[in-house]
């Protein structure tokens, strides 16, 4: 099973072919128009299943399947925590809950960013555990932060989702600390000397025990 999340800053209907070549099962898309406005090329692979979340047609959380795997809204899932979207993943070898996530919310008063993911964490204690659980995108966060989101900060998130045996995988992988990350995962607005680590892919201990690759793309505007 493959995994990719990736902020496409826009337009995926004009370079779903760039992601598509690392042959994703499941590909989890911020910044993803609505799939209205995905009309691909003939040559694109054509996804199994999609779901798309968001108030801006041009601007949402794109989920895709392009194997068996299917996706089903969760009962649970809370609406004004935006874009966290509990999701329960069948097709595969095994089941499991995947978390989808664009942390962006202007509105919130209390924070848009990372307390988002807070407040996911807090109201999806109970179903948090140790057990076929992914939390998976955008986190717009770093440790680097901490001091600007004091409440629900970065490293309270990942202490919190460590508790409950939940891990980053790129940390634990690459032996990397947080806040310290060699690979960043944005480079903010195109500059190569503005890198940032603010995506991540948090899993229970069973899937960790599962991992065998995590790789991070490299700067390429070109």
């Amino acid at each position: 099973m493959r995994i990719i999340t990736w902020n496409c800053n826009m337009a995926f209907r004009k370079k779903a072919d760039f992601i598509l070549t690392y042959k994703p099962d499941i590909l989890i898309v911020p910044e993803c128009e609505h799939p209205d406005k995905l009309k691909f090329n003939p040559d694109i692979p054509e996804a199994k299943d999609i779901l798309w979340f968001g108030t801006n047609q041009n601007k949402g959380l794109g989920i895709f399947s392009y194997s068996n795997f299917r996706f089903k809204l969760l009962d649970n899932h809370n609406p004004e925590l935006k874009m966290i979207i509990p999701i329960g993943i069948t097709g595969g070898n095994y089941d499991f809950t995947l978390y989808a996530i664009w942390a962006n919310n202007p509105k919130d008063p209390d924070g848009s960013y990372i307390e988002q993911v807070w407040k996911a964490v807090l109201f999806y204690d109970q179903y948090l555990n140790n057990k076929k659980t992914m939390l998976v995108g955008d986190f717009n966060s770093n440790t680097i932060w901490d001091r600007t989101h004091r409440v629900g900060n970065h490293s309270t998130v990942v202490k919190r989702l460590e508790e409950k045996e939940i891990y980053s995988s790129y940390h634990l992988f690459h032996n990397q600390i947080q806040g310290k990350e060699q690979h960043p995962t944005l480079f903010m607005y195109r500059h190569k000397d503005k890198p940032y680590h603010i995506d991540y892919c948090f899993a229970s201990k069973d899937l960790i025990d599962k991992l065998k690759s995590v790789e991070v793309g490299e700067y390429d505007f070109s």
